[in-house]
């Protein structure tokens, strides 16, 4: 399993990445992924929430924590309302590596 910084530099260029599927594969398949006050249970709930983010760039101010379990805070911009917007991203992953959970929320 990557290190903290090298695992929020991949998720990053993904998540910025057209390819969804880019995306997706960074996923276990019983991932949660808790967004903008909804939860996202599963693959495939996963797949239908990012076909609906919008395209945007994100600058990552900061990663911590370890392999397993960290968290990245990055200035989200893009085509949404509040643009552009501070956000913390804290992921949890399993021994492969695979994100299990992910909590999107506003940084403070």
């Amino acid at each position: 399993m990557t290190n903290a910084q090298d695992f929020a530099a991949d998720y990053f260029a993904a998540a910025a990445d057209a390819d969804h599927e880019r995306y997706a594969a960074l996923f276990a398949d019983d991932a949660v992924v808790h967004d903008d006050g909804r939860s996202h249970r599963g693959i495939a709930a996963v797949r239908r929430w990012r076909d609906g983010v919008p395209e945007v760039a994100y600058g990552v101010r900061e990663v911590a924590g370890t392999a397993g379990a960290c968290r990245a805070v990055a200035d989200v911009s893009g085509d949404f309302p509040g643009s552009p917007i501070t956000l913390r991203f804290t992921f949890e992953r399993d021994a492969r590596g695979k994100i299990t959970l992910l909590d999107i929320e506003p940084a403070t």
